[in-house]
C-alpha cells in the first residue's frame, strides 16, 4: 500500500438535520479499510498529530476521520459543551461506517474532550463501533472536570473556557455583519486570557468569574452544574459503563488533571468483565505533544518514560488491528495494565489496577512535625495555622491544566513549605526502598472557627538533597461548627512511586491551592455569590483519640 488521499469538508448530517464537517484521510485504492474517528471541539486541523498521526494510521491501512464537533469551526449547530455528544457520536459512527472504502468497522481515538466523545459514543452502542482509545479523560465531572472534593477546578475552568471561547468568537466573525464587533470582542477576550493570573483568577465570585461570563461564551460546565447538577450528565461516564460494548484502551498520566478518571474508567470496565487495557506514564495532560520529552515539571524521568519510549503509537494501532481487523497479535493476551513506577523510573506490567498486593498502611501525623507508621500512644498538643483567603497558597505543579504560568508535573516545594500556613509532617530517612502504588487517602482530624473551609493535603518525596517534590494531592470543602473537631477524608487520587533509601516521606496540610482550586472564603456563602472574605483559625489534631493519618498502599518488594 502506498499513498494517501485527503478529502476536506466531508459532510455528515445528524438526526436533527445539523451538518457536521470532517476531513477524511484514506489509503490510495479501493479498500476495504476500517475507520478511525476523532471528534474534536479544538479544530480538526489545529492539532492534527497531537493525539494520532494520520501518516502511520493510513499506512497501516485505516481511514482516518477528523471531525469538528457541533458548533465548532466547520460544523453547524450550537456549541454547548457535552450536550450533544451521545447522539452526534452515534450518528457519526454510523455515517463513517458507510464511507467509500470502509469495511464497516469503526474505532475512535483522542484525548481529553475527544476522549470523552469516544465514551459518549460508546454509551450509545452504534453496532459498528468495536474499539476505542480514550486518553487522559475523566469519568465523573465532580471529580476533576468541574469540581474536586467540592471545590471548583478554577484554574481549568478559566483557561479552558476562554481558550475555547476564542474559537467561538472567531467563528462569529465569519458573519460580515458582525465581523467588526466580534473582532473587537475577540481582542478583549484574548486580553482577559493573557491576564488570568494577575487578575482573572482572583475575580469574585469564583462560581461566576467575570473573565468568562462577560464574553458570553460557555464555560466548561461549572456554571451550569452549580445551578443544576443534572446538567453534568452529558459529561458523565461513571456508573454507565455496563452499556459499553467497545473494547477500551485507557491511557492516563500521573500528573494529568483527569488521572483518576482514566483509572476509574479502566477499573469499572475490568470489573464488568469487558475488554480493556490501561497504560499510565509520568505524564501531564499535554505530554503527548512532546514525543521525546522526558522532563515532567522539573524531573527527568528518562527517555524510556515517553510515548516514544514505549512506542505508544504502534501499541495503539496494534490495539485497533486486533479489534478492527481480527489480527492475532497477542495484545489480548498481554497483562492488561502497564504503569510507570516513579522513583525507580521503570515500566511494570500488572494484572489489575489497583494492585491487589498493595497493603493500605496508615502513617500518622505526630508531634514535632513527625510522620511515622506508629499510632500516637499519648495525648499530643494540636497544631494551628491561620488561613487567609486573601493570601492563599499558590499552585506549584501537580495534576492540572490552567494558565501557562502554572505548569503541571513534579516541582520542588521549597517556597510552598516555607509558608506559615502550610504544616509539614516528615518521616525519618528510610532505611530501605518503600513502594507506594495505588490510591492515597488522608483521614484528618481537624477543626476550624469558620462555618466552611477547605482541607488540602499533599504527599511529597523528600530526596537526599533535602528537596521536597510533589507526588499527589487532594482537597475537601467542608461545613463545620466553629471549633468543633471533625474527621475528614481527603482523596489524593493515585500514584506509583518508590521512596528510595535515604529519602523521606512528607505530608503537607494546608487550606488552599490557588488558583488551581478556587479559594474558600470561609463564610459558607455559595460560590456563585460569595465575595466577602474572612480568615479562619485552623487546628490539626494528632493524638491518641484523634489520630490523623495518611493511608499509603504499600507494595512489598518482589523476592
Amino acid at each position: 500500500m502506498s499513498g494517501m488521499e485527503v478529502e476536506f469538508d466531508v459532510e455528515a448530517t445528524m438526526r436533527d438535520g445539523t451538518v457536521l464537517r470532517a476531513d477524511v484521510y484514506r489509503p490510495v485504492g479501493d479498500g476495504p479499510w476500517p475507520v478511525l474517528i476523532q471528534r474534536t471541539p479544538y479544530g480538526r486541523r489545529a492539532m492534527l498529530q497531537m493525539f494520532i498521526d494520520p501518516f502511520p494510521v493510513v499506512s497501516r491501512g485505516y481511514i482516518l476521520v477528523h471531525q469538528d464537533t457541533r458548533g465548532r469551526f466547520g460544523s453547524e449547530g450550537e456549541w454547548l459543551p457535552f450536550t450533544y455528544e451521545v447522539e452526534d457520536g452515534y450518528d457519526t459512527v454510523r455515517w463513517a461506517a458507510g464511507l467509500p472504502g470502509s469495511s464497516g468497522v469503526v474505532g475512535m481515538v483522542g484525548a481529553s474532550y475527544t476522549g470523552n466523545t469516544q465514551w459518549t459514543a460508546a454509551l450509545a452502542k452504534p453496532p459498528e463501533l468495536r474499539a476505542i482509545s480514550p486518553q487522559t479523560t475523566w469519568s465523573d465531572p465532580s471529580d476533576g472536570l468541574h469540581f474536586r472534593g467540592g471545590a471548583i477546578e478554577h484554574g481549568l475552568n478559566g483557561a479552558w473556557s476562554l481558550s475555547t471561547g476564542a474559537g467561538e468568537l472567531a467563528a462569529r466573525a465569519q458573519d460580515p455583519a458582525r465581523a467588526a464587533d466580534t473582532l473587537a470582542a475577540l481582542g478583549a477576550l484574548m486580553a482577559d486570557l493573557d491576564r488570568l493570573v494577575p487578575d482573572g483568577y482572583r475575580e469574585l465570585p469564583s462560581g461566576q468569574p467575570a473573565a468568562v461570563t462577560r464574553h458570553n461564551v460557555p464555560d466548561i460546565g461549572v456554571h451550569r452544574a452549580l445551578a443544576d447538577p443534572t446538567t453534568a450528565d452529558g459529561a458523565t461516564i461513571a456508573g454507565k459503563l455496563s452499556s459499553v460494548e467497545a473494547a477500551a484502551l485507557n491511557t492516563g498520566g500521573w500528573f494529568d488533571v483527569f488521572l483518576q478518571g482514566s483509572l476509574d474508567n479502566y477499573s469499572a470496565m475490568a470489573a464488568l468483565g469487558k475488554p480493556a487495557r490501561l497504560i499510565v506514564g509520568p505524564w501531564t495532560h499535554t505530554a503527548k505533544a512532546a514525543l521525546t520529552g522526558s522532563v515532567i515539571g522539573e524531573t527527568n524521568f528518562g527517555l524510556a518514560s515517553t510515548h516514544a519510549g514505549i512506542r505508544y503509537d504502534d501499541l495503539q494501532l496494534d490495539w485497533f488491528d486486533h479489534w478492527l481487523k481480527g489480527a492475532d497479535n497477542g495484545i489480548d493476551a498481554a497483562p492488561p495494565v502497564k504503569i510507570f513506577v516513579m522513583g525507580i523510573n521503570q515500566w511494570r506490567e500488572e494484572t489489575e489496577w489497583p494492585p491487589a498486593r498493595a497493603v493500605d498502611t496508615p502513617w500518622y501525623l505526630g508531634a514535632e512535625a513527625t510522620l511515622t507508621p506508629d499510632a500516637p500512644a499519648t495525648d499530643q498538643t494540636p497544631d494551628h495555622y491561620l488561613y487567609d483567603p486573601a493570601d492563599p497558597v499558590q499552585t506549584r505543579g501537580g495534576n492540572l491544566v490552567m494558565a501557562h504560568e502554572y505548569p503541571a508535573g513534579q516541582f520542588a516545594q521549597t517556597a510552598t513549605e516555607a509558608r506559615p500556613d502550610v504544616l509539614l509532617y516528615t518521616s525519618e530517612p528510610l532505611t530501605e526502598d518503600l513502594e507506594v502504588t495505588g490510591r492515597i487517602r488522608m483521614r484528618l482530624h481537624a477543626a476550624t472557627d469558620a462555618p466552611s473551609t477547605d482541607w488540602v493535603v499533599r504527599l511529597c518525596d523528600v530526596g537526599t538533597d533535602g528537596i521536597s517534590r510533589n507526588l499527589c494531592d487532594g482537597i475537601q470543602r467542608i461545613r463545620a461548627v466553629s471549633g468543633e473537631p471533625g474527621e475528614y477524608e481527603i482523596d489524593l487520587w493515585s500514584t506509583s512511586n518508590v521512596f528510595r533509601t535515604g529519602h523521606r516521606i512528607r505530608v503537607q496540610v494546608t487550606s488552599s491551592n490557588f488558583p488551581r482550586w478556587d479559594r474558600n472564603l470561609n463564610t459558607g456563602e455559595p460560590a456563585t455569590t460569595a465575595t466577602t472574605m474572612r480568615t479562619a483559625q485552623q487546628t490539626i489534631y494528632h493524638d491518641q483519640a484523634r489520630p490523623s493519618h495518611i493511608i499509603l498502599p504499600i507494595v512489598a518488594p518482589t523476592l
